[in-house]
This record gives C-alpha cells, structure tokens and sequence, in this order.
C-alpha cells in the first residue's frame, strides 16, 4: 500500500488563495487601524521632500502585488517540483519576509513609526504564508492504496 496525498479541486485552491489575499489586506490594514488613527502615530517613511504616507492605498496595493507575485510562484513550482514544491515556496516566501524587514529600517523611520511598519510587514507576510500553502493541508488525506 502506497500513501498519496489528495489536493483540493483547482477551483477550490484558487478560491482559497483569492482569499487569502483578501485576508493579508485585512491584516495590513486593521495594523492600520490601530496605529495610525487610533494610536495616532503618522505612518511616513523617507525625509523631505521625498516623505510619503503610509496610507490605506499603499496597503492594499502592497499587500496584493506581494499577495499575488507569492501565488505565481507557488503555482509555478507546484507544477514544477510537485510534491517538493510547497516546501521550496516556504523557504523562499519565509528568507522575502526576512528581507523585507530590512526596508522600515531602511526608510528613516524610527520608534513607533518603525515597529508599526515591522508589524505590517509581519502580519501582511505570514497571512500569506500560513495561508497560501498550508502546511497542514499536504498531511490532511488519509493514504488511499495504489492500484
């Protein structure tokens, strides 16, 4: 008896995935929320006269241009690597998270502007993905016998 592992439908997997990135401007955004109108922190990064505002549009922009170059990747090596493919993503999804993190510092910000902007980084990042590729997705199916 030989294991295989049972994907969901294609259509499924997208309309997870869709989703999900739906969910990562969910999770940029209520970071949003709580720093900037409600602690009152002004989320701006550079120095003049090159200072932008961190702003719900360049959230949402962001988290779906990261949201979706993600899932083009994963489907990529899905369908190159098969079974190897999820664990490469995550690798790769997990060291872009890391060297994201090297852009708040980078942009002159510091205290609370800078944790804000870690913590956006954060919760966009891991929402994508904790939920693009699930882990617990790959072990869910019982192994079913082989012809």
């Amino acid at each position: 008896m030989t294991g295989t592992i049972a994907r969901p439908q294609p259509s499924v997997r997208r309309g997870r995935r869709a989703a999900t990135l739906g969910l990562a401007v969910v999770a940029g955004l209520a970071v949003w929320v709580v720093c900037d109108p409600l602690a009152g922190l002004d989320l701006a990064v550079g120095s003049p006269p090159t200072t932008r505002t961190v702003g719900p549009a360049s959230i949402v922009v962001a988290a779906l241009v990261a949201g979706a170059a993600g899932w083009a990747l994963l489907a990529f090596l899905e369908s190159w690597r098969q079974h190897r493919g999820r664990r490469v993503w995550r690798i790769t999804a997990w060291t872009v998270l890391a060297l994201s993190l090297l852009g708040p510092p980078s942009s002159g910000a510091t205290g609370g502007v800078l944790a804000s902007l870690i913590a956006m980084h954060l919760a966009v990042g891991a929402t994508l993905i904790l939920r693009l590729a699930p882990g617990a997705e790959d072990r869910s199916a019982a192994p079913t016998a082989a012809g």
